[in-house]
């Protein structure tokens, strides 16, 4: 018996990937989509760091399936984020990878035909294109980050990026975004527990070293300096939500007892509004409420929301879906999206102008 006899039984196949390299010279980076990044990742920063009033807004599709529905929603967002800007910094949500609890589609990238070839060169591939498009149009990006090599190939193109539910407690992600270049939001245990993401926020600030992927594609050790700009995001947990001023001061105290910094994010889907997305401009007006009484801690909030609302399931002839409508969770469709957005700049501008 020899190493073959023993090692990968369980694998059918290692299909080559481009390197990050590789992919950055075939879909290079533009110096104006350079600037959007930038620009953006500063403002994010400003607002954490209380130099900016706005209020941040990370919102967008659950997930991606369609590029060109989703360039169709980015165009609608910079629209509206002109109309917006003096009291709100809108982030749109760009989510390729999704967790699964047992199975089902994990993402663009993973599946992007749709049909369990599992491509994933080609949707590393289509997911830097989309990226890129929608920095040239001139929006800041947010994502979700869920498997660790993926910053090397697309991390240039992103403003903020959220460490799931599922992942906040993982040392593995933890030790990546400690090193990524944007802030990252925590999430908190779908249990609704904020000490995982407190403890997570904690690691994350500090130096570590682990085994990656450079630029070339080489297995390197990766030695990061630690990232500054780690925030909670509450998402309600155990079927309850957890954006009640009862609930947003207890997570004060919990930061402040931690010594960290009180930026709180309010998710208006998932468990903060029973996944009924009908439901997020309440958790989204309930926030503002909060903070025209003076709230401090609240940062921003995130929205689930498409051109049409509500979900589908993925049809075997991919013919039939709907556009603009979430093969995830259900969203808010675009006209309640702006309304929902039109609604709190309006009320804020009002508070920042006294």
């Amino acid at each position: 018996m020899n190493s073959q006899d023993l090692e990968n039984i369980n694998v059918s196949a290692f299909d080559a990937m481009p390197t990050p390299q590789e992919l950055h010279a075939r879909l290079p980076l533009s110096e104006h989509a350079a600037d959007v990044v930038d620009a953006g990742r500063r403002a994010l920063r400003d607002i954490l760091d209380r130099k900016d009033k706005r209020l941040i807004v990370v919102v967008g599709p659950c997930s991606i399936h369609d590029p060109v529905a989703g360039l169709d929603y980015a165009r609608r967002l910079k629209a509206l984020q002109a109309e917006v800007k003096d009291s709100l910094l809108l982030v749109m949500r760009v989510y390729f990878e999704k967790p699964r609890t047992t199975t089902g589609w994990k993402g663009y990238i993973n599946d992007p035909l749709m049909d369990d070839s599992f491509q994933v060169n080609l949707g590393m591939e289509k997911a830097r294109e989309f990226l890129l498009n929608i920095c040239e149009l001139g929006l800041p990006t947010a994502t979700e980050a869920l498997d660790p090599i993926s910053p090397q190939y697309l991390g240039d193109l992103i403003a903020w990026t959220a460490i799931g539910a599922r992942t906040t407690e993982s040392q593995t992600h933890r030790e990546m975004a400690s090193g990524l270049s944007t802030p990252v939001g925590f999430k908190n245990g779908t249990d609704g527990d904020i000490g995982i993401a407190i403890n997570a926020i904690l690691s994350a600030s500090h130096p570590h070293s682990f085994l990656g992927l450079n630029d070339q594609g080489r297995v390197s050790i990766v030695r990061t300096r630690g990232n500054q700009y780690g925030h909670v995001v509450l998402r309600g947990g155990d079927g309850r939500p957890n954006y009640d001023t009862v609930s947003v001061a207890m997570a004060e105290q919990a930061l402040k007892k931690a010594k960290l910094p009180c930026n709180i994010i309010v998710d208006c889907s998932h468990a903060n509004s029973y996944k009924k997305p009908e439901l997020q401009s309440l958790v989204m007006n309930d926030v503002v409420n909060q903070i025209l009484n003076g709230n401090q801690a609240l940062v921003g909030v995130m929205i689930e929301s498409n051109i049409e609302a509500g979900n589908q399931s993925i049809p075997a002839d991919l013919q039939q879906l709907r556009y603009g409508c979430s093969v995830t969770d259900a969203c808010v469709d675009w006209a309640s999206t702006e309304n929902m957005i039109r609604d709190a700049a309006r009320r804020l501008r009002q508070c920042f102008e006294k």
